[in-house]
C-alpha cells in the first residue's frame, strides 16, 4: 500500500472518530434513569418507544458471554422448552449475580411452568438489583393474584405504574381486580 493510501485511511478513521465523538449531546444516547423520568410524564406513544428502549438496555449486561446465555435462556422459553431456557438462565445467575434482567427472565420462566415460589424468589432478587423494573412489578402482581392474594397483586400492579403510568397490562389488571378487592359496595 503506498504511503498517500495509507496516510489517506488514518486521517479518514480521525475524521470518522472526532465526529462521531462531537455529536450533539441529543443525538448521544440516554441514560436509563433519564429515560425513566421521562417515562412517567412521557404520552401514550412515547412511553411506548422509551418502555421499549429500557428493557432492551436492561437486557444487557455488559459481558458478551452473559448476554448470550440470557438470549439462549429466552429463546428457549419462548420455544416452550422450559427446562433448557431454566439451564441456561440459572447458568446466568450464577455466573452474573448481579444482573437483574437473569433473575427476571428465570422468574418470568418458572411463572410459565407454575413454579410460583421460585418464581418469587428470584423477582424479589430481581426488584431488589433493579427497583425500577415495572416489568418485574407486574410478574409479582401475577403470581400474587394466580395464588389468591388479590389486594397485594393490586398494590404491585399499582406500583408498576408509577414507574410506567401508561403499562396497559397493568391498568388491565387494576380494572379487573379493582371491584374484587374493594368488596361489595352497600
Amino acid at each position: 500500500m503506498s504511503v498517500k493510501k495509507h496516510n489517506l485511511k488514518r486521517i479518514v478513521a480521525a475524521t470518522l472518530l472526532t465526529v462521531t465523538f462531537s455529536l450533539p449531546s441529543q443525538v448521544q444516547a440516554e441514560s436509563v434513569p433519564d429515560m425513566l423520568s421521562q417515562l412517567k410524564t412521557a404520552d401514550e406513544v412515547e412511553a411506548k418507544r422509551l418502555a421499549k428502549e429500557i428493557a432492551l438496555r436492561w437486557g444487557h449486561s455488559g459481558s458478551p458471554a452473559m448476554d448470550l446465555l440470557l438470549k439462549r435462556g429466552t429463546e428457549a422459553a419462548m420455544r416452550g422448552d422450559f427446562e433448557e431456557a431454566i439451564g441456561h438462565l440459572t447458568a446466568l445467575t450464577d455466573h452474573a449475580p448481579e444482573f437483574a434482567e437473569g433473575w427476571h427472565q428465570r422468574a418470568s420462566t418458572f411463572y410459565r411452568m407454575d413454579r410460583y415460589g421460585p418464581a418469587m424468589h428470584d423477582l424479589e432478587r430481581a426488584l431488589h438489583l433493579n427497583p425500577n423494573n415495572f416489568q418485574a412489578m407486574f410478574g409479582l402482581g401475577a403470581i400474587l393474584e394466580q395464588v389468591g392474594k388479590p389486594k397485594l397483586a393490586l398494590e404491585a400492579y399499582s406500583l408498576a405504574l408509577t414507574v410506567h403510568p401508561h403499562y396497559e397490562e397493568a391498568k388491565e389488571a387494576i380494572a379487573r381486580l379493582g371491584s374484587t378487592v374493594a368488596g361489595p359496595k352497600l
